[in-house]
Protein backbone atom coordinates (compact mmCIF):
# COMPACT_ATOMS: atom_id res chain seq x y z
CA UNK A 1 0.00 0.00 0.00
CA UNK A 2 1.47 3.26 -0.82
CA UNK A 3 2.16 6.04 1.55
CA UNK A 4 0.64 9.28 0.84
CA UNK A 5 3.33 12.27 1.12
CA UNK A 6 2.46 15.59 0.34
CA UNK A 7 4.33 17.57 -2.13
CA UNK A 8 5.57 20.33 0.86
CA UNK A 9 7.14 16.92 2.56
CA UNK A 10 8.84 15.99 -0.18
CA UNK A 11 10.24 19.60 -1.06
CA UNK A 12 11.23 19.79 2.33
CA UNK A 13 13.25 16.55 2.27
CA UNK A 14 14.85 17.56 -0.83
CA UNK A 15 15.69 20.75 0.53
CA UNK A 16 17.58 19.21 3.04
CA UNK A 17 18.96 16.64 1.31
CA UNK A 18 20.67 19.49 -0.11
CA UNK A 19 21.93 21.41 2.51
CA UNK A 20 23.62 18.51 3.46
CA UNK A 21 25.35 17.46 0.55
CA UNK A 22 26.44 21.30 0.45
CA UNK A 23 28.05 20.98 4.49
CA UNK A 24 29.42 18.27 2.93
CA UNK A 25 31.25 19.70 0.25
CA UNK A 26 32.20 22.30 2.11
CA UNK A 27 33.98 20.60 5.02
CA UNK A 28 35.54 18.42 2.56
CA UNK A 29 37.05 21.38 0.49
CA UNK A 30 38.58 22.86 3.11
CA UNK A 31 39.80 18.97 4.46
CA UNK A 32 41.42 18.75 1.47
CA UNK A 33 42.85 22.38 1.50
CA UNK A 34 44.64 21.28 4.70
CA UNK A 35 45.71 18.11 3.34
CA UNK A 36 46.99 19.29 0.15
CA UNK A 37 49.38 21.58 2.45
CA UNK A 38 50.24 19.33 5.04
CA UNK A 39 51.29 17.11 2.54
CA UNK A 40 52.79 19.36 0.03
CA UNK A 41 55.60 21.06 2.82
CA UNK A 42 57.32 17.14 3.35
CA UNK A 43 56.88 15.90 0.09
CA UNK A 44 58.76 18.63 -1.57
CA UNK A 45 61.39 19.23 1.20
CA UNK A 46 62.22 15.59 1.17
CA UNK A 47 62.63 15.57 -2.65
CA UNK A 48 65.20 18.41 -1.65
CA UNK A 49 67.19 16.60 0.87
CA UNK A 50 67.35 13.02 0.34
CA UNK A 51 69.54 11.50 -2.05
CA UNK A 52 67.13 8.72 -2.64
CA UNK A 53 63.90 11.15 -3.20
CA UNK A 54 65.81 13.43 -5.14
CA UNK A 55 66.52 10.54 -7.92
CA UNK A 56 63.32 8.49 -7.62
CA UNK A 57 60.69 10.82 -7.00
CA UNK A 58 60.01 12.95 -10.37
CA UNK A 59 57.90 16.00 -10.00
CA UNK A 60 54.65 14.13 -11.08
CA UNK A 61 55.51 11.75 -8.59
CA UNK A 62 55.30 14.24 -6.06
CA UNK A 63 52.47 16.11 -7.67
CA UNK A 64 50.46 12.56 -7.29
CA UNK A 65 51.09 11.94 -3.86
CA UNK A 66 49.79 15.58 -2.92
CA UNK A 67 46.69 15.26 -4.85
CA UNK A 68 46.32 11.63 -3.37
CA UNK A 69 46.31 13.11 0.16
CA UNK A 70 43.93 15.87 -1.00
CA UNK A 71 41.32 13.47 -2.71
CA UNK A 72 41.45 10.95 0.43
CA UNK A 73 40.82 13.80 2.83
CA UNK A 74 37.76 14.92 0.53
CA UNK A 75 36.17 12.18 -0.05
CA UNK A 76 36.64 10.94 3.77
CA UNK A 77 35.35 14.25 5.45
CA UNK A 78 32.52 14.85 2.87
CA UNK A 79 31.20 11.50 3.59
CA UNK A 80 31.53 11.72 7.82
CA UNK A 81 30.01 15.40 7.51
CA UNK A 82 27.14 14.60 5.24
CA UNK A 83 26.31 11.09 7.58
CA UNK A 84 26.69 13.36 10.75
CA UNK A 85 24.12 15.93 9.40
CA UNK A 86 21.24 13.26 7.84
CA UNK A 87 22.03 11.71 11.40
CA UNK A 88 20.88 14.83 13.33
CA UNK A 89 18.24 15.80 10.78
CA UNK A 90 16.65 12.19 11.13
CA UNK A 91 16.41 12.63 15.03
CA UNK A 92 14.89 16.06 14.46
CA UNK A 93 11.90 14.38 12.36
CA UNK A 94 11.73 11.31 14.32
Amino acid sequence: MAKNVSLASMDQKLAMAKRCSHEGVIAGAKAAVVASVATAIPTFAIGKMLPWARTYLNPTAKALIVSTAAGMAYFVVADKTILKTARQNSFKQA
